[in-house]
Protein backbone atom coordinates (compact mmCIF):
# COMPACT_ATOMS: atom_id res chain seq x y z
CA UNK A 1 0.00 0.00 0.00
CA UNK A 2 0.99 3.36 -0.93
CA UNK A 3 1.19 5.92 1.64
CA UNK A 4 2.51 9.01 0.26
CA UNK A 5 2.53 10.54 -3.62
CA UNK A 6 3.97 9.21 -6.36
CA UNK A 7 6.77 12.80 -6.28
CA UNK A 8 7.25 11.42 -2.37
CA UNK A 9 7.78 7.88 -3.18
CA UNK A 10 10.08 8.37 -5.96
CA UNK A 11 12.40 10.62 -3.93
CA UNK A 12 12.51 8.33 -1.35
CA UNK A 13 13.25 5.63 -3.97
CA UNK A 14 16.50 7.69 -5.33
CA UNK A 15 17.23 8.97 -1.84
CA UNK A 16 17.16 5.56 -0.88
CA UNK A 17 20.23 4.23 -3.67
CA UNK A 18 22.95 6.39 -2.04
CA UNK A 19 25.37 4.84 0.08
CA UNK A 20 24.39 4.20 4.24
CA UNK A 21 21.52 5.69 3.14
CA UNK A 22 18.34 2.92 4.46
CA UNK A 23 14.64 3.58 3.72
CA UNK A 24 13.78 5.27 7.18
CA UNK A 25 16.68 7.75 6.50
CA UNK A 26 15.67 8.53 3.16
CA UNK A 27 12.44 9.04 4.32
CA UNK A 28 13.49 11.33 6.89
CA UNK A 29 15.82 13.20 4.13
CA UNK A 30 12.91 13.29 1.63
CA UNK A 31 10.75 14.98 4.38
CA UNK A 32 13.35 17.53 5.06
CA UNK A 33 13.90 18.04 1.61
CA UNK A 34 9.92 18.67 1.45
CA UNK A 35 10.22 21.14 4.34
CA UNK A 36 13.35 23.28 2.94
CA UNK A 37 12.90 26.82 1.57
CA UNK A 38 12.50 26.37 -2.56
CA UNK A 39 15.70 28.25 -2.73
CA UNK A 40 17.74 25.93 -0.68
CA UNK A 41 16.36 23.02 -2.56
CA UNK A 42 17.30 24.69 -5.90
CA UNK A 43 20.93 25.77 -4.49
CA UNK A 44 21.49 21.89 -3.45
CA UNK A 45 20.00 20.48 -6.85
CA UNK A 46 22.19 22.83 -8.82
CA UNK A 47 25.43 22.21 -6.72
CA UNK A 48 24.80 18.58 -7.54
CA UNK A 49 24.31 18.99 -10.92
CA UNK A 50 27.09 21.49 -11.12
CA UNK A 51 29.59 18.85 -9.46
CA UNK A 52 28.51 16.10 -11.45
CA UNK A 53 29.08 18.06 -14.61
CA UNK A 54 32.31 19.53 -13.91
CA UNK A 55 34.02 17.87 -11.29
CA UNK A 56 37.05 15.17 -12.98
CA UNK A 57 40.11 13.08 -12.00
CA UNK A 58 43.33 15.07 -11.77
CA UNK A 59 45.55 13.97 -14.81
CA UNK A 60 48.39 13.51 -12.94
CA UNK A 61 47.03 11.58 -9.52
CA UNK A 62 43.22 10.58 -10.53
CA UNK A 63 41.69 12.31 -7.30
CA UNK A 64 38.79 14.45 -8.17
CA UNK A 65 39.08 17.96 -9.21
CA UNK A 66 37.33 20.89 -11.08
CA UNK A 67 40.34 21.66 -12.90
CA UNK A 68 43.20 20.09 -15.09
CA UNK A 69 45.30 19.36 -12.23
CA UNK A 70 44.47 19.08 -8.57
CA UNK A 71 46.07 22.02 -5.94
CA UNK A 72 48.16 19.55 -4.39
CA UNK A 73 49.33 18.50 -7.78
CA UNK A 74 50.24 21.64 -9.33
CA UNK A 75 51.12 22.86 -5.42
CA UNK A 76 55.13 23.84 -6.24
CA UNK A 77 55.95 23.22 -2.56
CA UNK A 78 54.44 19.89 -2.42
CA UNK A 79 57.31 16.59 -2.65
CA UNK A 80 56.44 14.86 -6.32
CA UNK A 81 59.37 12.31 -5.38
CA UNK A 82 57.47 11.06 -2.46
CA UNK A 83 54.15 9.22 -3.75
CA UNK A 84 51.50 7.91 -1.30
CA UNK A 85 48.80 5.20 -3.21
CA UNK A 86 45.78 5.46 -1.73
CA UNK A 87 42.46 3.44 -2.38
CA UNK A 88 39.94 6.54 -2.88
CA UNK A 89 39.57 10.71 -2.69
CA UNK A 90 38.42 10.18 1.01
CA UNK A 91 41.48 8.42 2.05
CA UNK A 92 43.51 11.05 0.89
CA UNK A 93 41.13 13.82 2.49
CA UNK A 94 41.98 11.96 5.31
CA UNK A 95 45.85 11.98 5.27
CA UNK A 96 45.81 15.99 4.48
CA UNK A 97 43.89 16.51 7.63
CA UNK A 98 47.15 15.83 9.39
CA UNK A 99 48.79 18.34 7.53
CA UNK A 100 52.18 16.59 8.44
CA UNK A 101 52.16 14.80 4.80
CA UNK A 102 53.95 16.58 2.40
CA UNK A 103 54.02 14.66 -0.84
CA UNK A 104 51.98 13.64 -3.40
CA UNK A 105 48.94 11.31 -3.78
CA UNK A 106 47.92 8.67 -6.42
CA UNK A 107 44.56 7.93 -5.93
CA UNK A 108 43.57 4.07 -7.52
CA UNK A 109 39.93 3.97 -6.63
CA UNK A 110 39.22 0.64 -5.45
CA UNK A 111 41.53 -2.39 -4.12
CA UNK A 112 41.98 -6.07 -5.82
CA UNK A 113 39.70 -8.18 -4.96
CA UNK A 114 39.20 -11.27 -7.05
CA UNK A 115 36.10 -12.26 -4.98
CA UNK A 116 33.85 -9.39 -6.34
CA UNK A 117 35.94 -9.38 -10.08
CA UNK A 118 38.00 -6.43 -9.20
CA UNK A 119 41.60 -7.39 -10.83
CA UNK A 120 44.86 -5.13 -11.68
CA UNK A 121 43.49 -3.60 -14.30
CA UNK A 122 40.37 -2.55 -12.64
CA UNK A 123 41.96 0.22 -10.79
CA UNK A 124 44.45 2.82 -11.69
CA UNK A 125 47.87 0.87 -11.14
CA UNK A 126 48.95 1.29 -15.12
CA UNK A 127 48.80 4.87 -14.51
CA UNK A 128 50.98 5.00 -10.98
CA UNK A 129 53.78 2.53 -13.10
CA UNK A 130 53.85 5.22 -15.96
CA UNK A 131 53.70 8.21 -13.98
CA UNK A 132 57.04 6.41 -12.08
CA UNK A 133 58.97 6.40 -15.56
CA UNK A 134 58.29 9.79 -16.21
CA UNK A 135 58.67 11.17 -12.43
CA UNK A 136 62.16 11.15 -10.50
CA UNK A 137 59.95 9.20 -7.35
CA UNK A 138 62.35 8.38 -4.25
CA UNK A 139 59.96 6.45 -2.58
CA UNK A 140 55.84 4.93 -2.62
CA UNK A 141 54.13 4.66 0.44
CA UNK A 142 50.97 2.25 0.15
CA UNK A 143 48.59 3.35 2.17
CA UNK A 144 45.86 1.14 1.32
CA UNK A 145 43.53 -0.05 3.77
CA UNK A 146 44.12 -2.60 6.42
CA UNK A 147 41.67 -5.44 4.67
CA UNK A 148 42.09 -8.56 2.99
CA UNK A 149 41.75 -6.44 -0.45
CA UNK A 150 43.63 -3.40 0.86
CA UNK A 151 46.85 -5.96 1.91
CA UNK A 152 46.33 -8.10 -1.57
CA UNK A 153 46.56 -4.57 -3.13
CA UNK A 154 49.88 -3.53 -1.17
CA UNK A 155 51.80 -6.43 -2.02
CA UNK A 156 50.48 -6.60 -5.52
CA UNK A 157 52.34 -2.66 -5.78
CA UNK A 158 55.29 -3.47 -3.99
CA UNK A 159 55.80 -6.64 -6.34
CA UNK A 160 55.54 -4.26 -9.45
CA UNK A 161 57.98 -1.42 -7.82
CA UNK A 162 60.40 -3.09 -6.62
CA UNK A 163 62.13 -4.01 -9.79
CA UNK A 164 62.21 -0.61 -10.41
CA UNK A 165 64.35 0.32 -7.48
CA UNK A 166 62.42 2.93 -6.13
CA UNK A 167 61.70 2.67 -2.37
CA UNK A 168 58.29 1.30 -0.92
CA UNK A 169 56.97 1.52 2.07
CA UNK A 170 53.52 0.16 4.14
CA UNK A 171 52.15 2.43 6.71
CA UNK A 172 52.35 1.08 9.82
CA UNK A 173 50.05 -0.61 12.00
CA UNK A 174 48.33 2.22 13.75
CA UNK A 175 45.52 1.15 11.56
CA UNK A 176 43.27 -1.86 13.13
CA UNK A 177 43.09 -4.24 10.37
CA UNK A 178 39.59 -4.41 8.77
CA UNK A 179 39.73 -0.17 9.60
CA UNK A 180 38.83 2.19 6.58
CA UNK A 181 41.01 5.39 6.43
CA UNK A 182 37.99 7.70 5.91
CA UNK A 183 36.76 7.07 9.63
CA UNK A 184 40.72 6.76 11.56
CA UNK A 185 41.44 10.27 13.45
CA UNK A 186 44.14 12.44 12.38
CA UNK A 187 46.68 11.22 15.13
CA UNK A 188 46.61 7.64 14.25
CA UNK A 189 47.05 8.45 10.96
CA UNK A 190 50.10 10.63 11.55
CA UNK A 191 51.13 7.42 13.89
CA UNK A 192 50.96 4.77 10.59
CA UNK A 193 52.32 7.56 8.69
CA UNK A 194 55.82 7.89 10.56
CA UNK A 195 55.90 4.16 11.89
CA UNK A 196 55.46 2.90 7.75
CA UNK A 197 58.12 0.07 7.28
CA UNK A 198 60.13 -0.64 3.87
CA UNK A 199 58.23 -3.22 1.91
CA UNK A 200 60.50 -6.51 1.04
Amino acid sequence: MEYYSTHINKLIEQLSHLPGIGAKSAQRLAFHIMNMPVEQVQQLTGAITNARENVRYCKNCFTLTDSDMCPICSNPNRDAGTIMVVENTRDLAAYEKTGRYEGVYHVLHGAISPMLGVGPDDIRLKELMQRLQKQDVKEVIIATNSSLEGETTAMYISKLIKPTGIRVSRIASGVPVGGDLEYIDEVTLLRALEGRVELK
